[in-house]
């Protein structure tokens, strides 16, 4: 949801350049995605590996582009802050590429990060990743970038070169991606802190730190993260890990003590954060109407 004329790509690029850094945690569902912005924060990042959870199945690149895309809209139509969202692979070459990014900008999604594995990619936290040519890869961020209509929308390219080639190879694609027309580059899994903080210096423009808790990247602070000079960061699995947690001390303590256990909200509050407020009136607005108004309503004669 957005303002009239006003687009969630455009107010990504307006946060872009303000000084600082966008913190935007992983949201799985439209319940997490609107408890984030209720949170205050400025934008949301749609996990890849949360989506491929809600249909059962492991990060593993087994979700097909039609379902991260329908997710993708749902987020992006339940909030009013900018969704940035995981588009894996592309999907395929670079023709495929194109269509991503077609679907992807007309849902409303603000902005999308393309990685270079082969497909079906693995989740970058894990081992044995296989990456594709450095000229393949170029080829989708060219792609990308002439596909999408408005040029507010923000191509974020992620390499998972680290892993298998070193630092210097994800620097050297990461700024090859930013020359073929890319507006962020993402390393992902800098394996140090001194790797981390060498990122920002050696890559020349926007950079996205992926913030993973128990993952091959040392965890940083926020605050250390924007000394540094990142421009994002994302928090992937904040809310789907700590549903996790939350989910199994809840069952848990039912099957031990067979009550349902307190708890912090109750109905009536659960739906007013979800829109309830906006929904309520319509059920009696359209009712009854005064004699001014129906006329009003009604269509002119041809």
């Amino acid at each position: 949801m957005t303002a009239l004329g006003v687009t969630a790509a455009s107010r990504l690029r307006a946060l872009m350049r303000e000084r600082g850094m966008i913190t935007a945690p992983g949201a799985y569902d439209c319940i997490g995605a609107r408890l984030i912005e209720q949170a205050g924060f400025a934008a949301v990042y749609m996990t890849g590996a949360g989506t491929a959870a809600t249909l059962g199945y492991p990060d593993f690149g087994l979700l097909t582009m039609t379902e991260m895309v329908e997710n993708a809209g749902r987020l992006a139509a339940a909030v009013t802050i900018p969704v940035v969202a995981d588009a894996d692979t592309g999907y395929g070459n670079e023709l495929n590429v194109v269509r991503t990014v077609r679907e992807y900008e007309k849902r409303g999604v603000a902005g999308i990060h393309i990685e270079d594995q082969g497909f079906p990619k693995r989740c970058g936290h894990l081992d044995n990743k296989e990456i594709i040519s450095l000229e393949d890869y170029l080829a989708k961020i060219r792609a990308a970038a002439s596909a999408k209509k408005s040029p507010d929308f923000v191509i974020i390219a992620r390499t998972d070169s680290r892993a298998s080639q070193g630092l210097e190879e994800a620097v050297r694609r990461a700024n090859a991606s930013l020359d073929a027309g890319a507006d962020m580059a993402f390393i992902e899994a800098p394996q140090t802190a001194e790797e981390v903080a060498a990122i920002p210096r050696l890559v020349k423009g926007p950079c996205l730190l992926n913030v993973v808790w128990g993952g091959k990247t040392p965890t940083l602070d926020l605050a250390e993260a924007e000394k540094l000079g990142f421009k994002l960061a994302i928090l992937p699995g904040l809310l789907f890990k700590g549903a996790m947690n939350a989910f199994d001390a809840l069952l848990q303590e039912v099957k031990a003590t067979r009550r349902h256990p307190a708890m912090g909200a109750t109905v009536r509050e659960v739906f007013r954060r979800m829109g309830a407020d906006e929904w309520e009136p319509l059920r009696e607005r359209f009712r009854d109407a005064s004699p001014a108004e129906l006329a009003r309503r009604k269509p002119a004669a041809e």
